[in-house]
């Protein structure tokens, strides 16, 4: 049984979440004008000096965009975001994720993939290609591992061969989909089980062994297009 630490979030981390679920839902659409500072901190019974570090917070998120002598107004942040405006979309409403968040999330983690398997094949040695199979050989350990603990393994196996291909951007751009892809991972192993995991895992790691860049590349094509295509659902909490 997991239990997850308890702590009450601070006013400034309550006026970023009220305004950002509130962007996210749609209740506050792009290029709405927020009142200002003063006023809206009447409103929220917060200080004007929470008001103004939750707007920097929420502009630095892509949220929102402060307009010099124009005010602030809510921006795009699917064109204007980054890696935190990701995570805040992955956890609103309770990290209970959309069909079109998972498809994108999927899609990107796929060709990400691809190059990874291309690049562990063409120039990773053979002992950092056998190295992978010790976390194919952990997920199999008795007791078995917790969800959590399981797509923690298969993130680091991933993690793994993209250090393995040589590129030394690819391991960063993966890390940043870390809390997604685990995400998924747990959701995947609630509805599969954690051996659909390893067998996943250790299909892709023998086909890296032989260096069969086909078969390794239909291998991703295959379980990451069932995902993506919804075949081998996942969509679903």
């Amino acid at each position: 049984m997991e239990f997850h630490p308890l702590y009450a979030p601070s006013l400034k981390e309550m006026f970023i979440n009220q305004l950002q679920d509130r962007i996210l839902s749609g209740e506050l659409p792009v290029n709405t004008k927020l009142p200002p500072e003063r006023e809206l901190g009447e409103k929220m019974h917060v200080s004007r000096a929470v008001v103004n570090a939750g707007i920097t917070e929420l502009a630095r998120r892509g949220f929102l965009e402060v307009r010099p002598r124009q005010g602030t107004y809510v921006a795009d942040y699917r064109r204007n975001g980054n890696l935190d405006t990701l995570m805040a979309i992955m956890q609103y409403n309770g990290g209970v994720l959309g069909k079109e968040e998972i498809r994108s999330i999927l899609e990107v983690r796929w060709g990400l993939e691809q190059m990874a398997v291309g690049r562990a094949i063409d120039f990773a040695s053979d002992e950092e290609l056998e190295k992978l199979g010790t976390y194919v050989e952990e997920l199999g350990t008795l007791p078995p591992p917790t969800l959590a603990r399981a797509a923690e393994i298969a993130f680091r196996f991933h993690h793994g061969m993209t250090l393995a291909g040589g590129n030394t951007i690819l391991p960063l751009i993966y890390s940043s989909f870390q809390v997604p892809c685990t995400a998924l991972w747990i959701r995947f192993c609630r509805k599969y089980g954690v051996a659909e995991l390893r067998m996943n895992m250790q299909e892709l790691h023998r086909r890296l062994l032989n260096r069969d860049k086909a078969e390794a590349l239909q291998w991703v094509n295959d379980y990451l297009g069932e995902a993506v295509s919804g075949s081998r659902q996942i969509y679903e909490a």
